[in-house]
């Protein structure tokens, strides 16, 4: 078990981290969180190899992929650097990757209800106007779960404000802040229940968000 008390503040520089061997040879991995070694609630940054495959496997509680770099790949299709995937509960697929490809992985994190299968490329995505000088790519919304890509501009601070159900975010680029540290890219934060910060950037950056997901009862 890794990082499974949601009452705990997060912080892990992923940049730092050694990778590990999947079962799937030529895939590597730098667990965030695990509930099992090989199942149950689990969150890591995955690399493939070029050539490497994984065999077919299902996801009784759904998986939730980013593509950070390369190409992944499954029988359904091919998703370049900056896809968003959402497999509901239920389903299986044979991933792999010809030319290599590192990802944001989550499984078995998915409300039973939140069946929405999602494919979608955010290069194509256009931004939305946020408060302040934000700009918002909303990825996906269930209930009180919200996924998104927010785009901070040089020198954007944002109000202070609390975490119904925790926060989660990944920097994709630039330098993400707050009043308790500096978070370069590829650093992967969890912020508990009601948690509370000030963030603000001095350069242009991005982070990747999901809020509302955590459990609020201990």
């Amino acid at each position: 078990m890794i990082n499974m008390d949601f009452t705990e503040r997060l912080v892990i520089d992923t940049a730092q981290q050694a990778w590990q061997p999947s079962p799937a040879k030529g895939v590597w991995r730098k667990p965030l969180e695990r509930e099992a070694k090989e199942s149950g609630h689990t969150t890591s940054i995955v690399k493939y190899e070029a050539g490497s495959a994984f065999a077919t496997h299902n996801h009784p509680l759904g998986e939730e992929i980013l593509v950070l770099d390369g190409v992944f790949s499954d029988e359904h299709g091919d998703y370049p650097q900056g896809s968003y995937i959402r497999n509901p509960p239920g389903s299986h697929h044979a991933p792999f990757s010809q030319q290599g490809s590192t990802l944001l992985v989550k499984l078995n994190q998915f409300a039973p209800r939140d069946t929405t299968t999602v494919r979608l490329d955010t290069r194509n995505t256009p931004w939305q106007a946020g408060i302040g000088g934000l700009q918002v790519m909303e990825l996906h919304q269930f209930e009180h779960q919200h996924v998104a890509l927010v785009k901070w501009p040089k020198g954007e601070r944002f109000q202070p404000h609390r975490h119904f159900g925790g926060e989660e975010i990944l920097v994709l680029a630039g330098t993400f802040c707050d009043e308790f540290g500096t978070y370069p890219k590829g650093t992967w934060l969890r912020s508990p229940h009601m948690s509370q910060h000030f963030p603000f950037v001095e350069q242009d950056t991005i982070i990747w968000v999901k809020t509302g997901h955590l459990p609020i009862d201990y």
